[in-house]
């Protein structure tokens, strides 16, 4: 495996600061924000100084009852070859469910949402690995995610999960840390253990990132400082392996460079750490078997024995089931037997919230058109309407039931400025964006005109 040493998440907020910063010797960027035909300038200029530039992706779903996309897997495709990329990553979660197999109506998630750790549900996953490896022209490496609600009925841990994953299909394992944290904190997961059950021959990379903790729920916020515990599980990790590469994720709230670099300074220092525990460890016991040798004792069983079936009942069982839990959290109904009802609202709200930020970065006048009513318009919006396509679509999906509600109301008193929230859908649903020229914006306003008598 290619090393890649220290690196960041590329974001444009920080572009040029990550460019000045020095010892960045990779970038990670969120594959589904960059088009292959215009690759922004900063990323080129640094793959023009040999720095490494790996496409992340979030949208997939490889771990959706669905095969994967084969629209998104060739814009994956097309992205790493853009990129010049070593290798592609994304994650093991559902984004979206419903659909043929459930016989229900398909909703997204707007987030990473995890898979039960059940046999029928690494079945589907493996095969989607095996679709996708198929169709990238780079190798695949999948990330675990953080979780704030366990699935009922899983049938194995976290490690042995992941060992079964990659032993079946070769993938390659993008381990983040902060995710290793915010499961021990939340479902009371062992970090340790899941490092010595883990193949760590299949590390592709590590993800290193901060969060928050409120009401005893940690949430993998990527805003804060990367906490000591987190920088403890990447020294242990680094003790076990010497990882190809180590990154450090931060998406919001983004502090002066001087603190980044500190953060990438105590991120070395923890690889340094872990790695001079290694080497002592080596010195005592060079004969003693490797951490990967005792896990493969804890995955095996899983995995051959249910390679030669069909996968489709399978499929079938986890739509159900994934359909049924993203329902509850985007749609309101009932919250499945076995999960932890407080978890689940916690999840509800956090994914209702994800969905306001979002809508706001990619529709920006909308938050500016309503102001400060914003946030309490939209999170009003989304208990009732569940998100179907993407957030852009979920931005012309939230004004257009502003305007419809508005003709159902018979005193316009919720001061939404309907005019400027019409205008603004008209110019964005349309197939093509309305023509701006004088005449046929004349036109226009003559035929509304006409239509009101």
């Amino acid at each position: 495996m290619e090393r890649l040493g220290t690196g960041i998440g590329w974001r444009p907020e920080i572009a040029g600061d990550i460019e000045r910063m020095p010892g960045i010797d990779w970038v990670e960027v969120v594959a589904e924000n960059v088009c292959p035909g215009h690759v922004p300038q900063s990323l080129l200029r640094l793959r023009e100084r040999g720095v490494t530039v790996v496409p992340h992706g979030v949208a997939l779903g490889l771990g959706g009852a669905e095969r994967p996309d084969a629209g998104r897997l060739e814009a994956l495709a097309e992205r790493a070859t853009a990129l010049r990329a070593p290798l592609v990553t994304e994650h093991i979660a559902f984004v979206r469910a419903g659909g043929p197999l459930s016989v229900s109506p398909r909703l997204e998630a707007g987030h990473l949402l995890p898979v039960p750790r059940t046999r029928d549900a690494l079945d589907v996953l493996c095969e989607n690995v095996r679709i996708a490896q198929d169709a990238l022209p780079v190798p695949l490496a999948v990330e675990n995610i953080a979780a704030l609600f366990s699935w009922p009925g899983e049938e194995m841990s976290e490690g042995q999960f992941l060992y079964d994953l990659a032993d079946r299909t070769g993938v390659r394992l993008l381990i983040d840390v902060a995710n290793l944290h915010t499961n021990h904190v939340n479902r009371g997961e062992d970090p340790a253990k899941a490092l010595a059950e883990l193949p760590l021959e299949a590390i592709a990379y590590v993800h290193v990132a901060g969060g928050v903790e409120r009401d005893g729920v940690w949430h993998d916020s990527h805003a804060h400082p990367v906490p000591r515990p987190v920088l403890d599980i990447l020294t242990d990790l680094a003790s076990r392996v010497s990882p190809p590469g180590v990154l450090l994720e931060r998406d919001e709230n983004f502090p002066e460079p001087g603190e980044l670099e500190r953060e990438l300074t105590s991120i070395r220092d923890a690889v340094e750490k872990g790695a001079a525990a290694r080497s002592t460890a080596q010195a005592k016991s060079s004969g003693s078997p490797s951490h990967s040798d005792s896990g493969s004792g804890s995955g095996s069983g899983s995995g051959s024995v249910r390679e030669s079936g069909s996968c489709e009942p399978a499929r079938q069982r986890v739509a159900l089931a994934q359909a049924a839990v993203l329902s509850s959290l985007v749609a309101g109904t009932p919250v499945p037997e076995g999960f932890d009802r407080v978890r689940m609202a916690v999840q509800a709200r956090a994914l209702a919230a994800k969905r306001a930020d979002v809508v706001a970065k990619v529709a920006p006048e909308l938050p500016v058109m309503l102001g400060r009513r914003y946030r309490a318009v939209f999170l009003a919006h989304a208990q009732k309407w569940p998100m179907t396509g993407g957030y852009r679509q979920d931005a012309l999906d939230f004004v257009e039931q502003l305007l419809l509600a508005s003709g159902q109301r018979e005193r316009q008193d919720e001061q939404v400025p309907l005019r400027e929230l019409r205008e603004w859908w008209l110019e964005r649903s349309g197939p093509v964006p309305r023509s701006r020229r004088p005449v046929v914006r004349l036109a226009r306003a003559t035929r509304r005109v006409l239509l009101r008598r």
